[in-house]
């Protein structure tokens, strides 16, 4: 190809990014547009499809500013996972708002279905545990009460998919309906052993197959793109990879045993098992696919966090305590050594590994003493607390974990969160030198040419296995007391 680019395309929960990397893995360009996080009086979650295809609109205009489109060589996308997008098929016009993954309204309709042999078929067929966290749920309840959703049913007018196959029909104005197998297993409807749609579990959300897109490679061709008419030719899509799974590709956690930790909204902690899944998927974790990739499919384990920086944001806008995330590191470094506060972080249930939706968020162990510096770093104690949880569930599982923590996201610059997780986890923390990681692993998903800089700074820990322990306790005797 002539071109000198990769167009990444970077749609998460906050916003939307474009990026431009070269062949040497740098970033060329970027920007980014934010959208609005639409929340109801339920704390339902949402975001509005036009607003984020109006943002992609400016940021395609915002890029061809930078260069031509002729030196654009390909299109990769990587999105926010298990968000669940409803369309019409012959107009591709959203039918009603994006149910966002931390949403949990279709709680109740899985509470009627959730007796134990259908508990059971689920996590063996899909090596995820039947929960509202994952898109099929939310297809479900939209499918019982969005209007529009039930009408494009009747009228063989809907198109269901998680965002990576709503951008790629957009994209391609509606050429191409696909998605991939790192997006499609995190929807509860694919079966894990076969990489396809299943019958039967489509049939316990009430969803007809013939709605959803077909799961192809994910360095497949997903088609041709002219950027909604701002580019002079066509530039193909050539990856797709759910965010998690991108920072994965991109801290080249190839080999059985290598896993990392993304601090986004949420925290996704995600260890790659090989290309072959275990005997027993019934276990406290999920297990996913990672990528699929000219045929040959890898597996990782997977526990995901919903509130990591969700949490920094609730300090800031509801609680008032801080005016920016920066303000975090200092405070929580001079907090008191003594205070002993914890932070239950159940603000939508607590998930991976201990399920309890029920649960309700709390500050514990307060005294008259605790202040706002006490309260920050009991914030981010508890996302380093579920981390090093989640960490012991996979030496449980998988006995091959290696010790080596790869980091990246957003609160990688938090440096007393990166030296307290090293110190719980009693492990060295290596953290990402690139910002843009999920755009970066699409980016080299989509051309072999492009190379990923070497991630240069760690932390050792400076805390003793006995110390950790202690500060491990007092979280898991919190956690027993209020589930």
């Amino acid at each position: 190809m002539a071109g000198k680019y990769v167009l990444a395309i970077d749609q998460s929960t906050q916003g939307t990014k474009a990026i431009l990397f070269d062949h040497s893995g740098a970033i060329f360009w970027k920007s980014s547009l934010p959208h609005k996080q639409i929340i109801s009086q339920h704390s339902w979650i949402s975001h509005n499809l036009n607003e984020i295809k109006n943002n992609l609109t400016q940021l395609f205009k915002l890029a061809l500013d930078q260069v031509p489109s002729s030196e654009i060589e390909a299109v990769a996308l990587t999105n926010q996972r298990e968000s669940a997008a409803a369309w019409s098929r012959k107009t591709g016009e959203p039918l009603c708002s994006t149910i966002v993954w931390q949403d949990n309204r279709a709680e109740q309709l899985i509470k009627r279905i959730s007796y134990q042999e259908l508990l059971d078929a689920v996590k063996n067929k899909t090596g995820l545990a039947l929960s509202a966290y994952f898109t099929g749920a939310k297809w479900g309840w939209m499918l019982l009460n969005e209007p529009r959703v039930i009408q494009a049913q009747q009228n063989n007018d809907l198109c269901l998919g998680t965002m990576d196959a709503w951008l790629v029909y957009q994209l391609t104005s509606g050429k191409s309906f696909k998605t991939e197998p790192s997006n499609a297993c995190r929807t509860q409807l694919m079966n894990i052993h076969t990489g396809q749609w299943d019958h039967e579990l489509a049939e316990i959300f009430g969803i007809d197959l013939n709605n959803l897109p077909e799961i192809v490679d994910s360095n497949a061709n997903f088609g041709q793109t002219d950027l909604f008419g701002l580019a002079d030719h066509p530039i193909p899509i050539l990856s797709v990879l759910g965010d998690s799974q991108a920072a994965l590709f991109a801290h080249q956690c190839y080999q059985p045993g290598d896993f990392k930790v993304t601090f986004g909204t949420g925290s996704s902690v995600m260890l790659n098992i090989g290309d072959k899944l275990m005997d027993d998927l019934n276990n406290q974790l999920n297990t996913s696919i990672a990528w699929s990739i000219n045929g040959k499919t890898s597996y990782v384990i997977e526990g995901n966090i919903n509130y990591a920086g969700a949490s920094i944001t609730w300090l800031k806008d509801k609680l008032k305590l801080i005016a920016s995330p920066e303000e975090t590191t200092e405070l929580a470094l001079t907090a008191d050594p003594e205070d002993h506060t914890i932070l239950i972080p159940a603000f939508a249930g607590l998930g991976t590994p201990y399920w309890l939706p029920e649960m309700k968020a709390a500050f514990v162990g307060m005294t008259a003493s605790t202040g706002k510096k006490e309260l920050v770093r009991a914030t981010l104690n508890s996302l380093v607390y579920q981390i090093c949880d989640i960490i012991s569930e996979f030496q449980k599982i998988y006995p091959n974990v290696k010790a080596e923590i790869h980091t990246d996201g957003g609160m990688i610059h938090n440096k007393y969160l990166m030296q307290y997780l090293s110190n719980i986890a009693q492990s060295q923390v290596v953290i990402s030198d690139v910002s843009e990681l999920s755009a970066l692993g699409t980016a080299m998903n989509a051309q072999n040419a492009i190379t990923a800089p070497i991630s240069s700074k760690t932390y050792q820990p400076r805390m003793t296995k006995e110390q950790a322990s202690v500060f491990r306790k007092e979280w898991s005797t919190y956690i027993e007391k209020l589930s």
